[in-house]
Order: C-alpha cells, then structure tokens, then sequence
C-alpha cells in the first residue's frame, strides 16, 4: 500500500491553522486604529501615513527570549504576546516616536488552535495598550523543525516622529535629572540566568508559591512587560524631556550609557530605590555578584526619562497621576576625564 503523500503527512495542518485564524480573529480586530485600511487576510497590512510636517519613521525589530520556555512549561500562553510588543514599541518611544502598528511572526512546531489563539490574543492586548494597530503577521508550522509544543514569536513595529521633535543624547544637558519607571518584574530579559538559578541550580518548582514573592515562581516570572509607551508620549507633551531609555539586556547602565553624550555622565544612586523580591531571590539562591545582576537584569527600573531640571515636578506628578511608580534617580553632570558615561553608587536599602 503506497503511503499518502500530502502537506498533513508531512506535518503541516492546514485546517488547524485556519481554525486558530478563527478562534483570534475577534482579539486582533481589537488593535486597530482609523488609519488601518483593509483588513484580516489581505497579502500585505495596509496604514494610511496622515500629514506631517516632516515625518521620520522609527521601526523596530525583537522578540521575548527564553521567557518562552515558561510559558511553554506553564501552558500559559496569552501573556507573552504583551511581552512581544512591549519589546518593540518600547524601544521606538526612546526618540519620541508614536508606534502605529506592529506585524508579528510566530513560529510554531505543530499549530494548536487554542495556543496560537492565546499568543495572538496577548499581542492584540499589548498593541491595545500601546496605542497602535495590529497589523498583520505570520504562523509558520515548522514540523522536524521545532518539537510539537515549541514555539518562539517575533514581531516588527513602526512609528512615526516629527523631525524637530526627535529625542536623543544631542539634547541631553548638564544639569538635567535623570526619573526611574519601575518595572513590573524582570520584563523580557535575563531568562537564560533565571531559569538556570532558579530551576536549574535550585531545583525550584514553577507551580509552588513562594512565601517571598506571594505567588508561584511562574506567575512571577510570568508577569507581562510593563509597556509605556503613551506614557513617555503623554511626558514628552507636556514636559522638556529630551530622552528616554528603555532598560533591557544590559541594565541600566548599559542602556542609559547609549543615551548620555560624550563629555557629560549621568549619576544615579542606588539609594533611591529597593529593587523587587524577585532580583533579590535570584541574587541569594544564585550567589550572583552584584554587578552580574545589574549587567543581566533590570533591577526594577523599566524606563528612564531624562527632563530638564525645570519640569521635574511635573514630570514625576504625571508619572504618578498615570499611575507608573516613578522618583529621581540622579542627575546629569559634566564628565571628569576617567567618568563613565553612567556611574551608579550607594546601595540599596533593605535590599
């Protein structure tokens, strides 16, 4: 008896990928935005520019890592999509732009409806809260490829800025003060150091609640990265900000480095503020050195601001009427020959 030869014998579902079009249709229809023309289906998204003085597009390009590797062993899966477009839209506020849609690519060893469903429905909530379309994307079957309940998503988003409202270190000035944004846990980086501490090393369970984090080591290492971008667009409006930086694999240090203009340096002090229960879990039961977790880890800052000194009240009283936890974490000074551009000192209190 000859075997059957089909795209279905090789591993491709055709119809369970139209299925999973079906169950997420309704989630992506709720990111979008009145310049999106067309809709679900169409061979390439369509966005309608709108008139601009002289407009500057800022596109992006990320994905989540091995956070992935929780949510596959949780099977918790409509989360890590908020994750995905946190990633991206985060890092085109940094100069000031507006993301105004986004397209994603899942790829995926054996399409589950269901699963692929709750991926697209997170991305959908992420664009939501960012303030862009969701405007297309891709689910690729990658059977022999990847095992049957892997996956790993990627997503692209664009923006748009006003040339002379671009932000960035050319406008950075001695004596500007240098606002922390609290993260809401790790975010999207330094899952790969985690999970080898946590689980590998330690021998933890993602299912038993931890006393110190008041929740199971899976929904904390669960928690959705925080998005700010309307945010950082509401300050930016309101406020002399001249940049931003988005904190990710590189720490704070790292990051703001990439902001802060030769011949000035930015001091913050650690005594500002005390980072979660989670990056203290990770340094104790790891024994990881202070300076590897602030290379690898956030600390607890997701965004930082850099306003000019006048607007610093203000800036932090809208951070806080916006309900992000927000306080000074140092100031910008002129660079002595030896500075680094970031110099963080003190320590951080009951930490």
């Amino acid at each position: 008896m000859t075997e059957e030869v089909s795209y279905a014998a090789a591993g491709v579902d055709i119809e369970a990928g139209d299925r999973a079009v079906e169950l997420f249709a309704p989630h992506a229809k709720r990111a979008t935005r009145p310049e999106v023309r067309g809709g679900l289906g169409g061979f390439a998204g369509l966005f309608a520019l709108g008139k601009y003085r002289e407009p500057l597009l800022a596109a992006g390009s990320d994905g989540v890592g091995t956070k992935l590797a929780i949510a596959q062993a949780m099977d918790k899966h409509d989360t890590i999509g908020i994750d995905l477009v946190a990633m991206c839209v985060d890092d085109l506020v940094v100069c000031g732009a507006e993301p105004l849609f986004l397209q994603d690519y899942i790829a995926i060893g054996k399409v589950v409806p269901e699963h692929v469903a709750g991926i697209v429905k997170g991305i959908a909530e992420g664009c939501v809260q960012a303030g862009c379309a969701l405007l297309g994307g891709e689910t690729a079957e990658h059977p022999g490829v990847m095992e049957p309940g892997e996956y790993d998503v990627s997503a692209t988003a664009v923006g748009v800025v006003e040339a002379d409202e671009l932000l960035g270190p050319d406008r950075v000035r001695k004596g500007d003060v240098v606002i922390a944004m609290a993260s809401s846990g790790l975010h999207s980086n330094g899952y790969s150091l985690a999970r080898h501490v946590l689980l590998d090393k330690a021998g933890l369970q993602l299912d038993v609640k931890m006393e110190e984090l008041d929740r199971t080591l899976g929904e904390e290492l669960l928690e959705p990265t925080r998005i700010y971008t309307k945010d950082c667009l509401a300050l930016a409006g309101e406020c002399e900000v001249h940049t931003f930086c988005h904190v990710t694999g590189g720490g704070l240090a790292g990051n703001l480095a990439r902001v802060i203009p030769e011949g000035l340096s930015a001091e913050l002090s650690r005594a500002t503020w005390t980072p979660g229960p989670i990056f203290k879990t990770i340094q104790s039961v790891g024994q990881v050195p202070q300076e590897e977790m602030e290379k690898t880890f956030n600390m607890g800052v997701g965004m930082v601001a850099v306003v000019a000194a006048k607007d610093r009240d203000r800036a932090l009283a809208m951070l806080t009427a916006r309900h992000i936890e927000a306080w000074e974490l140092g100031q910008v000074v002129a660079a002595e020959s030896h500075a680094e551009p970031v110099v963080l000192s003190g320590t951080h209190p009951g930490y």
